[in-house]
C-alpha cells in the first residue's frame, strides 16, 4: 500500500481549549489511485493533506508512506521524502510571476538538480504538450487564464516524476466549467502516467471524477466510497 494511516490524530491548542482537527484517521491509499477528500469548510480536509504531504505533523497514531513509517524520519529525511515522492497544486497556482511557463515548470528540476539542460528540456516540453500549453511556453503566468495558469501548475507539479500529487482545492478559484477541464487533466495524467492524485474539494460534482471518495466531518472520515 502506497499510503497507509492508523488510528491517526491532530491536535493543536487554540488559548485554553485544545482543537481536534483530525480524529482516529484509518485510511489506506493505493498506487494509481484518483482520490477524492471531500467535505464541508473546517472538516479536516486541508490537514489531512498537509500531514500526507508531509508538511504538518500529527499528534497521535502512524502515517506509512512507500512502507517508511513517517514518526522514523528525521526532519531531513521528510524533506527528501516530500522532495522525491510528492508533488502539489495549490488553489492559487502558485506561479512566480518573473518566470515564463516553461521556466515555471523547469523550475523544481533545478531546484532538486535532476537532468541536464536537454533532459530538463525534454521532460518541461513533454509536459507542456501533455496539458495543452506547448504554444504558452514562452508567456508569463499574468498573460494566462486561471485555467491555463492551473494546468502550468499541474505540469510543475509532474515534472519531477512524483508518485503522489497533492492537489488542495485545486478548481476552488475557477469557474465550473474550466474546473471540471482542469480535473479531466488530472483524470487523464493519472491514467498515462500512473500517479496517485488526492484532491480535495467541497464541490460534489468533482466527487464523483473520484475513484475512491473520503467523506470528512467534523474532523473523522463519515463515510468511504470506492467506485
Amino acid at each position: 500500500m502506497l499510503i497507509s494511516l492508523n488510528s491517526l490524530n491532530k491536535s493543536y491548542p487554540m488559548g485554553e481549549i485544545t482543537v481536534e482537527a483530525l480524529k482516529n484517521i484509518n485510511l489506506e491509499i493505493a498506487e494509481g489511485e484518483f482520490v477524492s477528500i471531500a467535505g464541508p469548510s473546517g472538516s479536516g480536509k486541508t490537514t489531512l493533506l498537509n500531514i500526507i504531504g508531509l508538511i504538518d505533523n500529527f499528534s497521535g497514531g502512524s502515517l506509512e508512506i512507500n512502507g517508511l513509517n513517517i514518526k522514523n524520519q528525521t526532519r531531513k529525511e521528510l524533506t527528501r521524502l516530500r522532495r522525491e515522492l510528492i508533488g502539489f497544486v495549490f488553489q492559487s497556482f502558485n506561479l512566480l510571476p518573473v518566470l515564463n511557463v516553461f521556466e515555471n515548470v523547469e523550475l523544481p528540476l533545478i531546484i532538486a538538480k535532476k537532468g541536464g539542460r536537454a533532459e530538463r528540456r525534454d521532460r518541461v516540453n513533454y509536459l507542456l504538450e501533455e496539458v495543452g500549453l506547448g504554444d504558452r511556453r514562452n508567456h508569463i503566468p499574468a498573460e494566462l487564464s486561471g485555467g491555463q495558469q492551473q494546468r502550468v501548475a499541474i505540469a510543475r507539479a509532474l515534472v519531477t516524476n512524483p508518485r503522489i500529487i497533492i492537489a488542495d482545492e485545486p478548481t476552488a478559484n475557477l469557474d465550473s466549467g474550466t474546473g471540471e477541464k482542469v480535473l479531466d487533466l488530472m483524470k487523464e495524467i493519472n491514467r498515462i502516467e500512473k500517479t496517485t492524485f488526492i484532491f480535495s474539494t467541497h464541490d460534489p460534482e468533482i466527487w464523483q471524477m473520484a475513484n475512491h471518495i473520503i467523506f470528512l466531518q467534523d474532523g473523522s472520515i463519515r463515510l468511504e466510497e470506492r467506485h
